[in-house]
Parts: C-alpha cells; structure tokens; sequence
C-alpha cells in the first residue's frame, strides 16, 4: 500500500543528504575523502548486523545484474563526491553531484528503454551554464575559470549518480528497498576500501562524532530514498532532491563561511532550473508499479 505523502519522504532524504555533506565536509578538514566514504559505507553496515532479518531481507533478489549496477556505480559516485567534497565548497560539490539527473535521462534510454526527448538539450545547456557561473562567473578567465580537477571530480560523481538511479528505478520494479540498500552498501564499501585504508588516520573523539553523523544521515537518506522510488515519478524525485543543493549552500555559507557570490547564487539558480527542466521534460507518466 502507498503511503499518503510519499514527497515527504524524498523531502526528507534531500534534507538528510545535505546534512550528510555537511558533516562529510567538517570531517574533511582533518580525514581524507576516501577516508570518510570507507567509514560511511562500514557505518551503513551496521542495520544489518544489528538486525539479522533485514540481512536476510538484502540476500532476497531478483536481478542481480540491476542491483551490481546500482552498487559499482553508486558506490564509485560516492567516493568521487567525497573526494570533491574535501577540496571544494560543499555547495559547489553537491551542486555538481546534483547534476545528476542530467546523466540519469541517457542512462534511463539504456537501461530502461526510455526515449530522450530532443527539447531535453535546452534546459540541460541552462544547467551547465549555471556551473559554469559556479565555477568562474566574471573572474579571470572567465566562465569555469575555477573548473579544476576537484570539480572534474564532482561533476564525474554526477555522471556515475546518474547511472545508478537509473538502476535504482529499474531494480524497484522488482527488487526491495533493502536488497537495492545491501547492494549499494557492499559494493560501496569495496569500490572506497583502498583509498580508506591507504589514507587511514585513526579519528579522534569529534572526528568520529562527525563521522557517525555521515553515517546516520546516509543510512536515513538512502532508505527514504530508495522507499520513495516506488511511488514517485522520475519528474518528481528529480525536482524535489535539489532541495540539498540549496540546504548544502546555505549551510556552507552560514556555518562554513565559505563564498556565495552573486554569480554562486544566479549559477545556483540557473543549474537548478535546468535541472528540473530536463525532469520535467522526462518526467514518467506515473510511479514505478
């Protein structure tokens, strides 16, 4: 049976995930990236030693194959948004992360047979001019004048996040929140163990505070997430998860004091509008049955 507001729960997941980038994002100043996707993905591990029935749950699938894209693909996302996370603003990473939706419209047409609609290239070229205003604005050297390798980085974790919701919203045809959840965990947890435990620098007391906030806010988040996937269109989900960007930028710049400038808040606003132009110009006619 649905639930009676299923927006309510992808609202909370984007709330949940801004917080998570965050804490990632304090976490940053003293751990490497790598480090602190390894210890997510270890922490997100911890409702299924906790509770066995829901490890069962996880082993109950259908398609494997869906369900191995979903955790590579995701799995690799995170570790490049964490990456990023640790050497630009936590706005601009998550903004780059967030275009994801872009990527998921080419992902979707492989992997779930949906046609590209050829008005989707305006609202995509908005979007990336907004980075682009990011990124560089009027500084020297004009538009992603700032566009570095970090921010190569993040804007790969959108390609990879794009690939994995695509998977995601075909593995919830027939698979459970639980099995896309393990998946993703395990997988996850393989794709960062070698930049984790390269980097590994033992945390102290706040480290570890700010560590387990990653991990509760992610283990909330992705299984809001994934629950809603069921009953909301892809229009819907895509839309109501930039909710983190504006959250992540808000929260960087009042607790963070890091930069939003005028061409932050336009790119911002543009990247965003865009966005959801490309989902709505997709959008699904109807949830996931």
């Amino acid at each position: 049976m649905p639930p009676r507001h299923p927006l309510v729960y992808t609202a909370l997941s984007a709330v949940s995930f801004a917080l998570m980038a965050l804490a990632a994002k304090m976490a940053s100043k003293t751990l490497s990236g790598g480090e602190i996707a390894f210890i997510r993905f270890a922490l997100m591990l911890l409702p299924f030693v906790a509770v066995p029935r829901l490890a069962r749950k996880a082993l109950a699938y259908e398609r494997l194959d869906l369900l191995l894209y979903r955790g590579i693909f995701g799995g690799t996302a995170v570790l490049l948004y964490f990456l990023a996370i640790e050497h630009v603003p936590v706005g601009t990473a998550t903004l780059l992360n967030y275009s994801s939706p872009i990527f998921s419209v080419l992902f979707a047409a492989l992997l779930l047979g949906e046609g590209v609609r050829r008005w989707v290239v305006l609202p995509a070229a908005v979007a990336f001019l907004g980075v682009a205003l990011v990124t560089g604005g009027l500084a020297p050297g004009g538009l992603f004048a700032h566009f570095g390798r970090w921010e190569a980085v993040g804007l790969a974790s959108a390609v990879l996040s794009g690939a994995a919701v695509a998977a995601i919203r075909a593995a919830r045809r027939t698979e459970s929140s639980w099995a896309i959840y393990g998946s993703f965990t395990v997988f996850g947890l393989l794709t960062t163990a070698p930049f984790g435990i390269l980097q590994w620098r033992t945390p102290n007391a706040r480290e570890w505070l700010l560590l387990f906030a990653v991990g509760a806010t992610s283990i909330a988040a992705q299984l809001l997430m994934t629950y809603a996937y069921r009953w909301v269109t892809n229009g819907q989900s895509g839309a109501m998860a930039q909710l983190t960007v504006l959250i992540a930028f808000a929260l960087g710049a009042l607790l963070l004091g890091e930069p939003f400038a005028w061409n932050q808040a336009l790119g911002c606003l543009l990247t965003l509008a865009g966005i959801i132009g490309v989902v709505r110009i997709q959008a699904t006619p109807r949830a996931i049955e």
